[in-house]
């Protein structure tokens, strides 16, 4: 039989283990407490936040003038002329006419198809940019039928100072040649461009006869019937197979006296 000693000792053990557990789940308690203290904080806190998103003014973001053209400057300039303005019309059309030793061309230029080029070559019409300037390259082959203009050197590599982007046609049907070619028809105008992008500058040709082409050449318009007319005189001259490339200089020499704007 235990002892008064003995059953002190036991009673002491026990309320000690009492004790123990008693603030092993206070201790309990207070971690819990503690983790949904913080979960709500970081609730508040991500709440705030998007609140903040939610009702904060836009950031004000500079964006690029709408119908702005780049002409980016670009070796020395055939003859001096202003870059255009690079805010251009962007409706409407141009009247150019041509006036050659051969006869008138006119032409009607469409702002909506191609403003930047339009715009360029409006301005430098209009500042004689083109005026007593040669036609150097006829091409009268199957599927090229183009005569190619709009270089005062008449080297074919000259041009106004600076270079701007393709506007490439999405109107053209395939050609029937085949071969991922797009048809220029005749009676269309388009700007001649080397063989890297963002290269188009102030030459352009007109097509006489139907011309298969890969659709990166920019169409700024159409000639009129007189054009046609004065271009079928030229091309039945034929040329001297001067160029590498195809064709070569007219036999009918042709010579822009004048370009002419109507606006």
């Amino acid at each position: 039989m235990p002892t008064n000693e003995q059953r002190r000792k036991a009673a002491k053990r026990k309320l000690e283990r009492q004790i123990e557990r008693r603030a092993e789940r206070a201790r309990r308690r207070r971690q819990r407490l503690t983790i949904i203290a913080v979960g709500v904080v970081v609730a508040l806190v991500a709440a705030g936040v998007a609140i903040y998103v939610a009702t904060r003014p836009a950031e004000t973001v500079a964006a690029p003038a709408a119908g702005a053209c780049t002409y980016t400057p670009d070796g020395q300039a055939a003859k001096p002329v202003q870059a255009p303005d690079p805010d251009p019309e962007r409706t409407g059309v141009v009247g150019l006419t041509l006036q050659t030793t051969q006869g008138p061309v006119p032409l009607t230029l469409d702002r909506a198809q191609a403003p930047c080029a339009v715009n360029a070559v409006t301005s430098l019409a209009q500042q004689g940019f083109y005026d007593d300037t040669p036609c150097p390259r006829l091409v009268t082959g199957q599927g090229l039928q183009v005569l190619q203009c709009g270089d005062p050197t008449g080297t074919g590599s000259g041009g106004p100072g600076y270079r701007y982007a393709e506007e490439p046609p999405t109107n053209l049907a395939p050609s029937p040649l085949g071969q991922g070619a797009s048809n220029y028809s005749r009676g269309l105008v388009a700007m001649a461009k080397a063989s890297q992008p963002a290269s188009t500058g102030s030459q352009f040709f007109l097509v006489y006869g139907d011309s298969a082409l890969p659709p990166e050449y920019t169409v700024i318009g159409r000639i009129a019937p007189e054009g046609l007319a004065t271009l079928d005189k030229v091309a039945a001259g034929g040329d001297d197979g001067s160029n590498s490339a195809g064709g070569g200089k007219p036999t009918i020499p042709v010579q822009i006296t004048a370009a002419q704007v109507q606006l």
